[in-house]
């Protein structure tokens, strides 16, 4: 992951407009870039939405653990309240994602 701010549902908002990181000026959105190079892939749909798929924020707790132990014990399955919905959820629900 090559976010500066460790971001991994797309851009935060804090793009600039020439489509750069607010946090590193001269590095290009990393986001950016991943959705530019989806739209020339030789995939199925259904395979470039999972770009729009919501990913739960990163549990800076975890830092330094082992990601084997955390993944067996679920440690790492933790999400916050607001994030519960799944992206399925929130389609039924018809609220843009």
């Amino acid at each position: 992951m090559n976010c500066p701010k460790t971001l991994r549902n797309g851009p935060c908002g804090g793009v600039r407009e020439n489509g750069h990181c607010e946090v590193k000026p001269e590095m290009k959105c990393v986001w950016l870039k991943a959705y530019d190079r989806t739209q020339d892939w030789p995939l199925p749909s259904s395979w470039k939405d999972e770009y729009n798929h919501l990913r739960p924020p990163v549990d800076n707790r975890l830092k330094g653990t082992s990601s084997w132990k955390n993944f067996f014990t679920k440690r790492d399955r933790w999400t916050p309240a607001g994030w519960k919905n799944t992206t399925e959820e929130v389609i039924a629900q018809g609220v843009d994602h």
